[in-house]
């Protein structure tokens, strides 16, 4: 649109423009040719007796001129030596300029354009002389100058300019409707198809574009059509297929929770008796037990996730003192050894669900012992934010060699590991995922990164205050 008005505008001032100065230049220019013809006429008729001696008959001869002045009156000045004599009042122009009258020297004389005192006027300059022969004149050393008002063709160029602005101003607001027309028919569309983008964006994938005419446009929104159909139905598949491994780990989980509880039940009693068995069959026992035990730890992970992607976890907070249950969880799962430090300042408290806060400082910490290194410290404390509430940070810190930088990424993703090579772990690959969902239930989020002098550390922030406790993650 800006683009389609400064064309309109270059056209409308460049015509107007153009316009004006060849009106300009004609009018001045007809004025110029009938006042410099007139002049140069009555001069070359005039008689005037040499030597030129200054009086009431010089001042009647220049009058007479001045009377036949075209195409408007004349103020006529003569200049012989040391006199001068005019037609009106003064006997020396103001007007007249020094350059005029070194211009006056060449026979034909000269003329020249002048503004002043913001009035214009055209300048004559004539100079007498005397034919010698028919090929060669002399100067008598009278010069003649008629001096003339072009007010009135100053008025004329006025108008001129004023019809010129007036005439362009209304082209160029006509000029704006085709103008809008077509931007309308361009921006329509193209809002359309961003309006359509917002729609989709927020989720709304069934949104479509109406097509009109066979334009370039046109083509556009039905590529956009046919693309956002594509799009509906490869997310639909995909939700499918989300919605069927969800259900599908949900439904094997449960199903293996009932047979899991009679295998569990019959490896602990075999636990118990296989200091009684042979080396081998005690081997085997233990072994079978072992994996009965990862594998019942798997299905209670798959569960929990199952129920984190249903949308039916619920956060059943309570006010806590945190310190004291950091050490209720470590306590609980015996890790009270040199193993673990602590840096846990009491009187902390804020609304937290204990059991889900429990799990994800044992999942921290049970990891930090098996991938990292011990001492594992734990730090418990608070920083404010600006803008928001002050957080709740525990930090994790192990001993180890750190997580690899291509691995951080990745971390907290389901089955992840970091070493390619370790193909069986003591955990159930979940854990970390899990603690992640616990931790964005209580609304706060959960960092892993490395020590500069080695080590990994996980950091924890929960909002103190957090709104809208208690609803389904």
């Amino acid at each position: 649109m800006l683009a389609f008005l400064l064309v309109a505008a270059v056209s409308a001032g460049t015509t107007a423009a153009l316009t004006y100065r060849e009106a300009r230049n004609a009018v001045l220019q007809t004025a110029q040719d009938t006042a410099v013809t007139s002049f140069r006429e009555h001069v070359e008729t005039t008689a005037f007796a040499l030597p030129v001696l200054g009086g009431d008959d010089l001042d009647e001869l220049l009058r007479d001129i001045a009377r036949k002045g075209k195409p408007h009156p004349w103020v006529v000045f003569a200049e012989y030596g040391s006199v001068r004599a005019s037609s009106g009042e003064n006997p020396v122009s103001t007007v007249i300029t020094p350059e005029l009258r070194r211009a006056a020297r060449s026979p034909h004389g000269s003329f020249e354009r002048v503004v002043k005192d913001g009035v214009p006027y055209l300048t004559i300059a004539m100079p007498m002389v005397f034919k010698a022969s028919p090929d060669s004149e002399l100067p008598s050393g009278l010069v003649l100058y008629a001096v003339m008002r072009m007010t009135d063709e100053q008025v004329n160029v006025d108008a001129l300019l004023i019809a010129g602005r007036d005439g362009a101003l209304p082209g160029l607001a006509v000029s704006l409707i085709p103008g809008l027309i077509a931007a309308r028919s361009v921006l329509r569309p193209v809002r359309k198809l961003r309006e359509a983008a917002l729609h989709m964006g927020s989720g709304r994938l069934d949104t479509r574009i109406p097509v009109r005419g066979s334009d370039e446009l046109a083509d556009l929104a039905r590529t956009f059509n046919a693309s956002a159909g594509q799009l509906e139905r490869s997310v639909r598949e995909l939700r499918e297929a989300e919605e069927r491994a969800r259900r599908f780990a949900s439904d094997v989980s449960h199903e293996l929770r009932t047979p899991l509880a009679g295998m569990l039940a019959v490896t602990e009693v075999l636990d118990e008796d296989a200091d009684g068995l042979d080396a081998d069959t005690a081997r085997a026992v233990r072994l079978v037990s072992a994996e009965t035990g990862k594998l019942a730890v798997l299905v209670e992970d798959l569960m929990e996730i199952s129920r984190f992607d249903a949308r039916a976890a619920e956060l059943n907070a309570d006010e806590v003192d945190v310190a004291e249950a950091i050490r209720k969880t470590l306590n609980h799962r015996h890790w009270t050894d040199d193993r673990i430090r602590t840096e846990l300042p009491d009187g902390i408290r804020a609304r937290l669900d204990p059991r889900r806060f429990d799990v994800v400082i044992a999942n921290l910490v049970g990891n930090a012992l098996r991938h990292g290194g011990a001492p594992v410290t734990v730090r418990l404390r608070t920083e404010p934010r600006s803008p928001g509430p002050h957080v709740l940070i525990a930090d994790v810190v192990d001993s180890g060699p750190g997580i690899r930088p291509e691995a951080l990424p990745h971390i907290f993703d389901r089955f992840y590991k970091a070493d390619a090579a370790r193909t069986r772990s003591a955990g159930s690959g979940l854990g970390l995922a899990i603690t992640l969902e616990n931790v964005k239930l209580h609304g706060g989020t959960i960092y892993a990164g490395n020590r500069p002098g080695g080590g990994a550390v996980f950091a924890v922030e929960i909002p103190l205050h957090v709104e809208g406790e208690g609803a389904g993650g």
